[in-house]
């Protein structure tokens, strides 16, 4: 337990050296945002499920393209022949049978038209729903990262109100002994200080729960974090402004609008069933027979070429109330997707309302805040003079103390929203970007697989090799 207490009072140490604006090495809010961009298992897991969308189109595209198969069979057979006069006789034949066929649909009611048309909008939709979680995790990056700030100010002050108590402590116990105190004044001190170092162990227990917070989403550990300050310069004029901007430019919204657009084409693909089906067939086969030489099959040996072109002209009438089923399932789905374009536009509509009163409501508390902790560290200066000449109770003085760390403790919540309402607002116009933040990373393009792979018409491999 000793040791312990010495590694939490090292990391309180650590932490309050971080707050020094002075580090030279000190991480940056920007610089844990570009970490958290290349590092983060959730990001990287939504950029390959936008790779797994991209081969959608290459599916899809693939009704337009001939399908080729080769066939091959080979068949030996022995069998023994007994006639009812004669010698009985073994029959040995083999035969073979090799060939190749092409199948070419010319017409399948606009299908595939269809389907392409479909998996394109899936596509955008998919990089419109990365550009919302890039968003997301910046903003819980930023987050995590005032958390930290916020936690390891309030363990330092943690660390600093016990310090006060345990003096006010001794000062009680040592006027009790030359009897210018109470025991009264002597319980309250103790009693206070206790209270103190428990509220210590959880300040510190808080700290290192953000540390492993930031850990998860960042990708690395909290070292020395630079004090942040707000986007105000990036954020709209006003909120009317970022609701106009968050309508238009909000990935959330565009990506249930191109699924609108995929779910209509989907429809189409549906109805297309309906229509006549046209396809072309060509192919070459090879025939192939032998016989043991003196055996009793008297069948011909050799070899027989063939060749075959043709179409079919497929009319569907009916299948079963299956298909009708299928188109109508369809339009409820689109349906659906249009009434999703309108929930996410209520809900971000509400996202930057809340952000954006959020963070009008966290500049007037830092600045209230601020005139608490000045009025409250004159208010304990004068309460403990006049303690030390009998006007004022040991009790009096706990009492400004706790107010003036409560006040420390809020301006650094206060702080702390005040930066992350920021990031909130960006993030709910959707502009909480790597280049509206001008990171230094490098920036993931989705459109790169996307055109690697899009009409590639064979091949095992990744673009990336694997």
């Amino acid at each position: 337990m000793p040791s312990l207490r010495k590694s939490l009072f090292a990391a309180v140490l650590f932490s309050a050296t971080a707050l020094s604006p002075l580090a030279a090495s000190a991480e940056t809010i920007l610089g844990a945002l570009s970490k958290a961009y290349q590092n983060n298992s959730q990001l990287n897991s939504a950029r390959a499920g936008v790779r797994v969308t991209d081969e959608g189109v290459a599916i899809a595209k693939s009704g337009w393209r001939p399908v080729i198969t080769g066939s091959a069979d080979i068949d030996f057979s022995r069998s023994h022949f007994n006639p009812r006069s004669g010698p009985n006789r073994n029959i040995s034949l083999t035969t073979g049978n090799f060939g190749v066929q092409i199948d070419q649909t010319l017409f399948d009611g606009f299908q595939t038209r269809n389907n392409v048309a479909a998996a394109e909008a899936q596509v955008r939709a998919s990089v419109e729903s990365l550009r919302n979680t890039e968003e997301n995790i910046l903003f819980n990056a930023a987050s995590a990262y005032m958390d930290v700030i916020r936690d390891r100010q309030v363990a330092v002050l943690t660390e600093q109100n016990l310090q006060f108590l345990t003096e006010q402590a001794r000062a009680a116990r040592s006027r009790f002994d030359v009897g210018e105190g109470t025991r009264t004044d002597v319980a309250q001190a103790d009693a206070e200080r206790s209270s103190a170092v428990a509220e210590l162990a959880a300040a510190r227990a808080q700290a290192l729960a953000s540390a492993a917070t930031y850990r998860q989403i960042v990708g690395d550990e909290p070292g020395r974090l630079r004090a942040a300050s707000p986007l105000a310069k990036l954020l709209p004029s006003n909120l009317d402004a970022a609701i106009a901007i968050a309508s238009i430019e909000h990935p959330a919204i565009l990506a249930t609008q191109h699924l609108v657009d995929a779910a209509a084409f989907s429809v189409k693909s549906a109805e297309g069933a309906l229509l006549p089906q046209l396809s072309a067939s060509a192919g070459v086969s090879s025939a192939y027979r032998r016989t043991i030489p003196g055996s009793a099959d008297t069948g011909q040996d050799g070899t027989t070429n063939s060749a075959n072109i043709g179409a079919t002209l497929t009319i569907p009438i009916y299948s079963g109330g299956r298909t009708s089923a299928i188109v109508r399932q369809n339009k409820e789905s689109l349906s659906q997707a249009r009434i999703e374009v309108d929930v996410s536009r209520d809900t971000v509509r509400q996202a930057v309302t809340s952000a954006w009163t959020q963070y009008i409501a966290a500049q007037q508390t830092v600045v209230a805040n601020r005139q608490v902790i000045a009025a409250a560290q004159l208010a304990l200066s004068g309460v403990i003079e006049e303690r030390n000449v009998g006007q004022r109770t040991t009790l009096d003085v706990l009492n400004a103390q706790a107010t003036l760390i409560t006040a420390k403790i809020n301006q650094a919540s206060s702080e702390r929203d005040l930066v992350v309402a920021s990031y909130a607002i960006l993030s709910a116009v959707g502009r909480l970007s790597v280049d509206r933040l001008a990171l230094q990373v490098t920036k993931y393009r989705p459109e790169e697989h996307y055109n690697a792979v899009k009409d590639k018409w064979f091949g095992l491999r990744t673009p990336d090799g694997r």
